[in-house]
């Protein structure tokens, strides 16, 4: 911090005298002005920086969200104190993560004397986890301006960046009737079908009688109706893939990212349920969340999942269904989320196979949105037309790998990062009315 900054003004100055220093070695006329002008800078130059030497720097406190969410725009405010007599020109760049964007730094402005100045930019995190705001990296100006000196201030700090939890935000405000079908989810009602009892209620027009309640009956005089709920406390276990190939970006973000935002809205809506949810995370060291219900789990399962990083390592699915089996052992739904390829099916089939013989699989993919977009446009020439077919071939022997999982009785679904949150959701539901659990 003790480096000095030559300012602008000192080096224009400068460029000046040594112009004045060629016409003197020319014309002996301007040796005069040559000699007044170089005291002059020496004299302004030392006693501006004695001035900025004796000035004690101002100091900065940051204020942090309390979260952040991955690549969600944010705002961190910045306060900077000026402990001298006399204002200061400030410059400060805040000390942000390299996974960071602050198009607003570095900002400069007039500090005021014995005052301070208040700072708010916005920022986004790229990567989620734990990242680190370093000391901010500030310059402040000598009385004349000549020199510049350079300071860290501040401290560090350590943050965690956490999925996009925007959809569960959106839902939680759109929680009232039919809020589900607002957001797209399809969530029909069907009495009687599901196995847990919920109340005693006057028959209606069109109850079966296996509903009749005959003693409630005889006690009332009057038809009593059972009227049965979805049941409750049923263990969905999330298994995502870490490996490389979900590093794969869609957007802004990588599929991972994605996949991760799908799982918080399902886990969401499977806790109001009534429902234990559970995560693993494999295609690297395995990560394992136990099936939890109750209020407290959504926050237990943001700080479990906020850390969730892909690795160098390909895809285990074998390697995930051992973890699963050493783990898990009362039936649950299982949703692998994941990005299959055509040459998955020698190891994926295999370790879904083994799932299913105790759980309920659904494979939920990761389909490419450029997938759709290759698809969809007009072949207009010859490499327009190579890369048409090679996605066609692509897309065709996924589904022809999507017919073999069926047909080991693995249920799928295969959407864009787009629509991947509501697809998984709704299928959910739909597992839950037809008590295929």
């Amino acid at each position: 911090w003790r480096i000095r900054i030559v300012s602008g003004v000192v080096l224009i100055a400068l460029a000046t005298w040594c112009v004045l220093g060629l016409c003197a070695a020319i014309w002996e006329r301007f040796e005069l002005l040559w000699l007044i002008g170089g005291a002059a800078i020496a004299v302004a130059a030392a006693i501006d920086i004695f001035a900025l030497l004796a000035s004690k720097a101002p100091r900065v406190t940051r204020t942090l969200p309390k979260r952040f969410a991955l690549a969600v725009d944010s705002e961190v405010e910045l306060e900077v104190r000026n402990p001298n007599r006399n204002a200061l020109r400030v410059r400060i760049f805040d000390g942000i993560p390299d996974e960071a964007v602050a198009e607003e730094l570095p900002w400069e402005a007039k500090v005021p004397g014995r005052g301070r100045a208040d700072i708010t930019y916005p920022i986004q995190l790229l990567r989620r986890g734990e990242l680190t705001f370093t000391p901010a990296h500030l310059l402040y100006a000598s009385p004349a301006r000549l020199w510049w000196r350079r300071k860290l201030a501040g401290i560090e700090e350590r943050v965690r960046v956490y999925p996009n939890y925007e959809p569960l935000v959106r839902f939680t405000l759109l929680a009232m009737d039919n809020a589900e079908s607002q957001m797209g989810i399809v969530h029909k009602n069907r009495v009687g079908v599901s196995k847990e009892f919920h109340q005693l209620r006057e028959y209606h027009e069109g109850d079966v009688l296996s509903q009749i309640d005959w003693k409630a009956t005889s006690k009332r005089l009057q038809l009593i109706s059972r009227e049965f709920q979805e049941q409750r406390d049923q263990n969905i276990i999330l298994a995502v893939d870490c490996s490389r190939r979900m590093r794969t970006m869609d957007g802004d973000i990588q599929q991972f990212d994605h996949c991760l935002n799908a799982m918080l809205l399902l886990s969401f809506i499977a806790l109001r349920q009534g429902d234990k949810v559970g995560a693993l995370g494999f295609g690297s060291d395995p990560r394992w969340y136990p099936p939890t219900k109750g209020q407290h789990t959504m926050t237990a399962l943001l700080n479990h999942l906020y850390d969730y990083q892909t690795s160098d390592y390909p895809t285990d699915f074998a390697e995930a269904a051992e973890a699963l089996h050493l783990r898990q052992k009362r039936r649950s739904l299982v949703v692998v989320l994941t990005n299959i390829r055509s040459e998955d099916s020698a190891d994926l089939v295999p370790a879904l196979r083994q799932i299913s013989r105790r759980h309920l699989v659904l494979l939920a993919n990761l389909r490419e949105a450029e997938l759709d977009r290759t698809l969809s446009e007009p072949v207009t020439g010859l490499e327009s037309a190579l890369r048409y077919a090679a996605a066609r071939s692509y897309a065709d022997e996924r589904a022809k790998l999507f017919q073999n999982l069926t047909a080991h009785g693995v249920l799928t679904i295969d959407s864009t990062a787009e629509t991947l949150p509501i697809d998984l959701t709704n299928r959910y539901l739909k597992i839950k009315q037809a008590g295929q659990l």
